[in-house]
């Protein structure tokens, strides 16, 4: 699952609006210590759905242009819990490190500049990943970084789907 997400630059977010209807966005993404950070403007409207309800998705999903099937594209969906992190303290310092190193250090440098923009983290609750036909499996572990194949138990639900 990580070698998958990985190849991916961006992450489409899934947020609930203030009346509870989904909303779907995207932005660039870095993933560290069993974490996933975004860093967006309070202007987008994920980032005003987040500050009111910190539930989200994130959706990782195989490039249409690269895959064998289209109708058994490679995903992986994540519930997440999420929450921002201070402008200033040391992970927002290391994690805008990061975002430099895999993006462009200059557009990263220029936006760290610009304060409307916040850094959110995300821990992942409860995922599900398809990796072609008959390939389902649910995310789990101690660090929500396994894979366990959908003919076993739930490790969310404890039951068998």
């Amino acid at each position: 699952m990580k070698h998958f997400i990985a190849k991916i630059q961006t992450a489409i977010i899934g947020t609930l609006d203030k009346n509870s209807h989904p909303f779907s966005s995207y932005a660039p993404y870095v993933y560290d210590i069993n974490r996933f950070y975004v860093y967006i403007s309070d202007i987008a409207t994920h980032a005003k759905n987040l500050q009111r309800n910190p539930k989200a998705s994130l959706f990782f999903v195989e490039d249409e242009s690269k895959t064998e099937n289209v109708f058994a594209r490679k995903r992986v969906s994540l519930q997440c819990d999420s929450q921002k992190i201070e402008r200033g303290s040391k992970r927002f310092e290391a994690v805008l490190d990061l975002f430099a190193q895999r993006f462009d250090g200059k557009m990263v440098s220029t936006l760290k500049k610009m304060t409307d923009f916040n850094l959110y983290e995300f821990k992942v609750t409860y995922g599900e990943a398809t990796f072609g036909f008959g390939k389902a499996y649910f995310v789990g572990g101690e660090h929500m970084d396994e894979l366990i194949p959908r003919g076993e138990a739930n490790p969310h639900h404890g039951t068998v789907k």
